[in-house]
């Protein structure tokens, strides 16, 4: 049962990981010298022995052996390490190729394909501003496509794949560290032997840019999982719809960086998608504070017999909310 403890670790974890996605285009920079497949590559080889580190720091186990006797668990495990991957590739190519922009719409998109898988497949309902909100939203990635000329491709591919593992762990309901360690695993021998392969033909890049280049690309793991980890956390404690709200962080950080740090072209239509999305923002804010204060009261009418000692525990779906199907809590984006 959902409690409000839980809904706040979950939106602690889900801010952190996209803070950090956000952020992430400073770090690939620093290694622009290297071929985005071998850039790739090397994440996936540092993220296994960093999964590794991290699951004999804090001892668990115990997981390995349930998933690997269901067969359906390991396959939404292996298309999680496939639709990951693919994200990876397409990131990282943008980030080389003077795409940040470009790439940051395709996150501004993903709260929005997110929202509708949540709503489509798992039953996840809205409230009305909610969907003001979402509409606005979609307007912007309308402007925003209609920017570049073209459809946005390498945008889109972002945001479905990204989208479709955040799904995908949801069914999968494992913590962020086990599902992380679970997609290494199945990632890490093709990506070993594609970096024996390049080594083989001279083409390695690891020991050529010196000490900090092979520095930078071990923490590259770790870089990796800390993200991954906070998201896969956060996807088990909160709604989908939630989720792919707070995902405007990075889009939001990366759209920034593109702009101030990396100095891309801004015209007109972008600035004018940008206000729409904060806009909404806006509009979602205001509502999840409407909302907070309604269950503040809430709580309040409680009598000092049923009121937990800490307010925080008292379950959601004991609060006045709409209920959704099959008399669960609405899944209204709010973060308790």
């Amino acid at each position: 049962m959902a409690t409000a403890t839980t809904s706040r670790s979950g939106l602690a974890f889900g801010l952190s990981s996209f803070g950090v996605w956000g952020l992430m285009p400073l770090y690939w920079e620093l290694l622009n010298g290297i071929a985005p497949a071998q850039l790739l590559a090397h994440r996936i080889v540092w993220s296994l022995p960093t999964a590794l580190l991290l699951l004999l720091f804090v001892r668990n186990w115990s997981w390995i052996r349930p998933l690997a006797r269901q067969p359906r668990k390991l396959a939404l495990s292996l298309l999680s390490a496939t639709l990951i991957a693919v994200n990876w590739s397409v990131y990282i190519w943008c980030v080389a190729n003077d795409r940040v922009l470009e790439a940051s719409l395709g996150y501004f998109i993903n709260p929005l394909f997110s929202i509708a898988l949540g709503v489509l497949l798992l039953g996840e309902r809205l409230r009305t501003l909610q969907w003001v909100a979402v509409g606005i939203g979609g307007t912007a990635v309308v402007v925003m496509s209609v920017a570049y000329g073209q459809v946005p491709w390498l945008s889109l591919t972002l945001s479905v794949s990204f989208g479709t593992y955040g799904l995908v762990k949801k069914r999968l309901a494992l913590n962020g560290l086990e599902g992380f360690s679970a997609d290494t695993v199945f990632q890490f021998l093709p990506a070993f032997v594609f970096l024996m392969v390049v080594a083989a033909n001279g083409e390695g890049t690891f020991t050529t840019g010196g000490p900090s280049q092979a520095a930078l690309l071990v923490v590259s793991g770790l870089a990796t999982a800390l993200p991954l980890i906070f998201f896969g956390a956060a996807a088990v404690r909160l709604p989908l719809s939630t989720i792919g709200l707070l995902q405007y962080i990075t889009p939001t950080t990366m759209f920034v960086l593109g702009l101030l740090v990396f100095h891309e072209e801004m015209p007109p239509e972008r600035w004018v998608g940008f206000g729409l999305v904060w806009t909404a923002l806006s509009l979602l804010t205001w509502d999840a504070l409407r909302q907070a204060r309604r269950r503040h009261r809430t709580i309040a009418r409680h009598t000092p017999a049923e009121v937990p000692a800490d307010p925080a525990e008292v379950p959601v779906d004991q609060l006045e909310t709409d209920q959704g199907p099959a008399g669960r809590p609405e899944s209204t984006g709010r973060a308790g």
